[in-house]
């Protein structure tokens, strides 16, 4: 463990979704984590209690509401207001995956906007700081009224690509679809290597039509990159079309694993030949097949909890 962080204030709690990456980030500060129970009554009902005292202190909660999303939520919410209760000076709350972030407008008439909802309740309820990992739509820091520092995955999925020395002519990097090409780029710039987009048409949610590629692949190794894989239908499709359209090989990385559903099924069966994903949502053993590969952000994480305490900038993080 490194040295243990100076600061008595600074005080890292960890909630039930991903405790695994709050203990990396908590040995990357040089803390302990907090000591609270989070339990249930009977009936379902959440208890939490903070034992020890956090009176004047800047707290932080490691809390992904993954899922299942409403219960990591409704913890989170009632973990907010036993600090605020305590005297917490700040309650800052980490959150490596923002659920609820694909309702983030209205797509059609009397939709809500459930991403704005939960930015409400979680000011309502009494954050007073968001720090968070690649948002499904980045607007929505606009939905906060309070500080969001929002960092970013890519450079190190891109650090892991570029570690395996792949011949810059022959790489190219793949949106699948047109809202990630910003991401996309980012990567293609890290790699020196071309971009391609795949035009594709959803009928309906969660099932993807791929249409036409955009941009030269033969031959290359394409990297497709994404923020959420959640059934794995669009990746897995893209990979298909890749390989049809004469790709050498064809990896994939993500932010998000969600991988509900028939995800892990789709990706075992598909053309993919490696997945690359971080811990921002902790995966279940039944997940971890071969062709999935982890990365942490923990240090990612740690370091920018550092900087906000330290009142350091968070953005030369990715210059």
């Amino acid at each position: 463990m490194p040295n243990q962080y100076v600061d008595p204030k600074l005080k890292l709690f960890s909630l039930n979704s991903n405790r695994k990456l709050a203990e990396e980030i908590a040995e990357i500060i040089g803390v302990e984590l907090g000591k609270c129970s989070v339990k249930r009554f009977s009936d379902g009902e959440i208890q939490i209690n903070i034992e020890e005292s956090i009176r004047g202190c800047d707290v932080y909660v490691v809390q992904s509401t993954s899922a299942p999303v409403n219960e990591n939520l409704m913890e989170l919410l009632i973990m907010i207001d036993a600090l605020k209760r305590a005297s917490a000076k700040t309650i800052n709350i980490v959150i490596p995956y923002y659920g609820y972030a694909r309702q983030d407008r209205k797509a059609r008439a009397r939709e809500p906007i459930t991403s704005k909802l939960v930015a409400n309740l979680l000011q309502t309820a009494g954050a007073t700081r968001v720090i968070t990992l690649d948002l499904h739509a980045p607007q929505i820091q606009g939905f906060f009224d309070i500080p969001i520092d929002h960092l970013m995955a890519e450079p190190i999925l891109s650090n892991y690509f570029n570690k395996k020395n792949f011949n810059g002519d022959d790489v190219v990097i793949v949106s699948p679809d047109h809202g990630g090409v910003t991401r996309a780029r980012k990567m293609a710039d890290r790699l020196k290597a071309p971009i391609a987009i795949i035009d594709k048409r959803r009928p309906r949610p969660n099932v993807a039509e791929v249409m036409n590629i955009i941009g030269n692949i033969e031959g290359k190794t394409a990297i497709l990159i994404d923020d959420i894989i959640d059934t794995a239908g669009t990746i897995t499709l893209a990979a298909s079309a890749l390989v049809e359209n004469g790709a050498k090989e064809v990896y994939a990385c993500c932010t998000h694993p969600v991988l509900s559903g028939p995800a892990i099924e789709r990706i075992d069966n598909s053309n993919i030949k490696e997945l690359v994903v971080t811990n921002s949502i902790a995966l279940i053993e039944d997940k971890r097949i071969e062709k999935i590969t982890e990365l942490s952000v923990a240090p990612l994480i740690g370091e920018a909890i550092i900087r906000v305490h330290e009142q350091q900038s968070v953005s030369t993080l990715f210059d």
